[in-house]
């Protein structure tokens, strides 16, 4: 322990921001981490509770708190006391001032964003210290909530994503002669705001103190203090973490409940009951109606009732695999016995409505702003369905942007002919026609011009996602190797070993 303190002592304290080493840093918070995990794998709390607090009260760990919340998109977002870390010194004091004795945190601000149903969902904004605090403590905790976490759980988790949830969707569903014909689809009803604080608190192992001083914070709407009597803060740092530990045990207790079925050879056959987490949406398989709805869901009622939650009767819904089922912004369906995973239309409408928007906003804009603004929606968008069956989704996408574009251009000159404004706006790139683009004063090698084009979600190459190992956990040194080449694959399209790569 003595060795442990003092290559984490506060005597690595840089004079200047700039000064921090922050590779020396990340690698010891990285050993306390791997440590952490060992400890609760062999189930030693008291020793994950030791490695907690030295890592919680080391200067490294501080360091990266405070690099994160000043370098994360929240940056220029205040909490109730309007104070921000912009400068070196600030973020140079706020680590020394980071102290667990006297600890108390500041009310949220509460601020609302417009969900996709046109109802309104709350965050709450945390002062900048209490940011920091969490992001100091959620080091020391998600060693553990990847530990223990349900296997084919992937939401707010490192290393997982939506497409390797969709992958496991796929995968329960698309076996020929076994795969289950029926699917529960879960929501929880304002997981964030009704969780049951004592439960939480009994169960969720960190520091039990900052975590009620958290929980019992309250929140400012309008200049009024609301208290807290139940919920986790939906906008801190700690709290995805936090509702994804609260969650944790479903996957176990449904193994438990519906075990793997016996053939008469004596083989062991795998459970049609499967279920698949992102955050509080989730799937559950079931090879009948029937044992979905008089035998799965009360179960499920039952391990949320004892966490202060229930099921959304509006989205909770028991569907068949030939109907489909939309999840994550697709849509998984089977097609005379085959499975396919699209872009939902729900997700697509969305998208379609959203360019729309951006397009009648910038009616005044030039031609190469208005590429600026949308290349990057289209994009993102294209990438986030590069995985599913997207092809016809592309195509569709990219012909009703070229319409709104077309309508664009031609309310911009109503008195202009067709053909000119043809001319003016879409011109001919390769062997492309009617490409939306604008000749910018750039110059390539050879003088010629340097166009700036329209993004094609059409361009976006349909590549099959590889799904992450269930048991990899990139806190654990042994799967550093893994996550190595898994980022390697994924940014170049081939293994280290197809690139003349030998493994380090």
């Amino acid at each position: 322990m003595n060795v442990e303190t003092s290559m984490c002592a506060s005597s690595d304290e840089a004079k200047h921001w700039d000064q921090i080493c922050w590779p020396q840093h990340e690698r010891q918070v990285r050993r306390l981490q791997a440590r952490i995990v060992k400890a609760t794998r062999e189930g030693r709390w008291n020793k994950v509770k030791a490695l907690q607090r030295l890592l919680t009260h080391s200067f490294s760990g501080k360091a990266l708190a405070v690099k994160r919340v000043t370098e994360n998109k929240g940056k220029r977002t205040s909490g109730v006391d309007g104070v921000l870390w912009s400068t070196p010194t600030a973020k140079l004091k706020a680590i020394e001032s980071l102290q667990h004795r006297g600890y108390r945190p500041l009310p949220l601000r509460r601020v609302y964003i417009p969900k996709a149903n046109g109802k309104q969902r709350p965050l709450g904004i945390p002062a900048m210290y209490d940011r920091a605090m969490q992001a100091l403590h959620l080091l020391a905790l998600a060693p553990i909530a990847e530990t223990t976490g349900d296997p084919d759980s992937y939401g707010f988790r490192p290393e997982r994503s939506t497409a390797d949830a969709m992958c496991q969707c796929f995968t329960v569903l698309s076996q020929t002669q076994r795969a289950p014909q029926w699917i529960l689809e879960g929501d929880i009803k304002g997981c964030f705001d009704h969780i049951n604080h004592l439960w939480m608190i009994k169960n969720i192992p960190m520091d039990k103190t900052v975590l009620r001083k958290w929980l019992k914070a309250g929140y400012v709407d309008k200049r009024t203090l609301f208290p807290t009597e139940a919920g986790t803060p939906q906008g801190g740092i700690i709290s995805p973490t936090l509702a994804n530990m609260t969650l944790d045990g479903l996957q176990q207790l449904l193994s438990k409940h519906f075990p793997k079925e016996k053939k008469k050879d004596g083989k062991r056959l795998a459970p049609k009951v499967k279920l698949v987490r992102y955050a509080d949406d989730f799937i559950i398989s079931g090879k009948s109606k029937e044992l979905l709805e008089n035998e799965v869901r009360p179960l499920v009622e039952q391990f949320l009732h004892e966490r202060g939650l229930v099921l959304s009767p509006d989205k909770t819904r028991i569907t068949h695999i030939d109907e489909g089922f939309d999840f994550l912004g697709q849509n998984l369906r089977k097609y005379d016995g085959k499975p396919l995973v699209k872009p939902s239309k729900k997700n697509t409408h969305a998208f379609l409505e959203k360019i729309r928007g951006l397009i009648d906003k910038n009616r005044s804009s030039s031609q190469e702003m208005l590429i600026e603004i949308l290349n990057p929606v289209i994009r993102g968008w294209a990438n986030y369905h590069q995985h599913a069956v997207a092809s016809e989704a592309f195509s569709r996408v990219d012909f009703e942007v070229w319409r709104r574009l077309w309508l664009w251009a031609k309310r911009r000159h109503p008195n202009k002919s067709s053909n000119w404004v043809r001319k003016r706006y879409f011109h001919t790139l390769g062997s492309r026609q009617w490409v939306f683009a604008v000749e910018t004063s750039k110059r390539n090698a050879k003088g010629q011009p340097i166009w700036k084009s329209l993004a094609r979600a059409e361009a976006t190459k349909i590549r099959r996602h590889i799904k992450i190992r269930k048991d990899a956990n990139p806190y654990d040194p042994q799967w550093q190797p893994y996550f190595k080449e898994r980022a390697f694959r994924k940014k170049f399209g081939i293994s280290r070993e197809q690139a003349g790569i030998k493994p380090s």
